[in-house]
């Protein structure tokens, strides 16, 4: 059996995804969409060249018309929203009119609760709507429930995850493999945890720790940002002690981008200058930094996802972890960060076409059992240890 494709968003996620889809999903056709149709039909194009088929075709859209998006979904049977997080919740209203199963790749949390307060209006309309799929949340939430599978009575989840380049380059040894304004998102504000059966909010850039994970990747610290925990605590909420997230980074990169957050540069409200210009922070900080950041020509980033569930099995204590590591892949030319953020968006979405996530709307840490995650991402190729003690 065949199934209809759209992707929203022919960036690097998302066309990744779209690959994902045509590789992995029983595609019969596929469609990539953007604001920008020569952007979509490279996307296309490229995707074709890559399987040697010509599923992909593209299209015009704007995200902000639900109508047009509704429109433009009827007939698919999944859809991978690659834009950016504040279009998500007019898509997921235009998927529900279009019956049009959706995923889409989160990036604020308040954005995802309103996405799963359309549960009824899912299920009647028969399909799925998965939010906050991609890296983290997504697939490291995947990771998480996996872990605690592994355990009897799962007490503790800590789930550790970043994005960094094989090599680093000083000063700042970070590679941007997203769009800038989603890492100052990240940045920005305060995370949800359970922490002693409750929730609590965390700043940004708090609880520094040093986590080693085996040569040549060595010693990294992690610290706390936001939105990569998304639902989880509410969903675990009453039957974990702790589950909570941080970002895993090359020593120094906390104090650097902290002090850079102290000085206001991450502000959004425009700041009148003595020449009498007006003008965001956030938007000077990101047209001084984001040529800095940008991958230089062969240069290769990878990711590392760490989950551990602490509990006990048979009335002892017991500890899983779970390590999945991923590198920039040299046959598709797809980064490390493309293929764990589109990847996993297209496998849920791969499993809402198929039936295999029930109707609604879901968070991530119900929409599949964790072995089933893993069973998807060691198809593709992941690396992933785990162990229990």
């Amino acid at each position: 059996m065949s199934f209809d494709y759209a992707v929203l968003g022919a960036g690097r996620q998302g066309t990744a995804a779209a690959y994902d889809l045509a590789r992995h999903g029983d595609a019969g056709q596929l469609l990539i969409a953007d604001l920008d149709l020569a952007q979509a039909q490279r996307a296309a194009g490229r995707v074709n060249d890559l399987v040697g088929d010509d599923l992909a075709s593209a299209a015009a859209i704007d995200a902000r018309d639900e109508a047009a998006v509704a429109r433009l979904l009827r007939g698919c049977a999944a859809c991978v929203s690659a834009v950016p997080y504040h279009f998500n919740l007019g898509i997921a209203r235009a998927a529900i009119v279009a019956r049009t199963s959706l995923t889409d790749l989160g990036g604020k949390t308040s954005i995802v609760l309103d996405e799963l307060a359309l549960d009824e209006q899912a299920r009647s309309a028969g399909i799925s709507i998965v939010p906050d799929c991609g890296m983290v949340p997504g697939l490291g939430t995947s990771l998480c429930v996996a872990a605690m599978e592994m355990v009897e009575q799962p007490r503790d989840v800590f789930l550790w995850d970043g994005g960094l380049p094989q090599n680093p380059r000083p000063p700042w040894n970070y590679i941007l493999t997203f769009h800038f304004e989603g890492l100052i998102n990240e940045y920005f504000g305060t995370t949800e945890f359970l922490r002693e059966g409750r929730l609590i909010e965390i700043p940004c850039f708090d609880e520094l720790e040093q986590v080693s994970f085996p040569e040549p990747i060595g010693r990294l610290e992690a610290f706390t940002t936001a939105g990569g925990t998304s639902s989880a605590p509410r969903t675990f909420l009453g039957r974990l002690r702790t589950y909570q997230n941080k970002t895993l980074r090359y020593p120094g990169h906390c104090a650097q981008w902290k002090a850079l957050r102290d000085a206001g540069l991450f502000g959004e409200e425009p700041v009148r200058t003595p020449q009498c210009a007006f003008v965001r922070p956030r938007d000077l900080l990101r047209e001084l930094l984001e040529p800095q950041l940008r991958p230089h020509p062969g240069e290769k980033d990878m990711c590392i996802l760490r989950a551990k569930a602490v509990g006990t099995s048979a009335g002892r204590d017991v500890e899983a972890v779970i390590d999945l590591f991923d590198y920039f892949d040299e046959t598709t030319g797809f980064s490390a960060m493309e293929r764990t953020t589109g990847w996993h968006a297209a496998i849920m979405a791969i499993l809402a076409a198929r039936g295999e996530i029930a109707k609604g709307a879901v968070p991530v840490e119900r929409a599949v059992s964790g072995k089933r995650a893993l069973d998807e991402c060691r198809a593709r190729g992941f690396k992933i240890q785990h162990s229990a003690r």
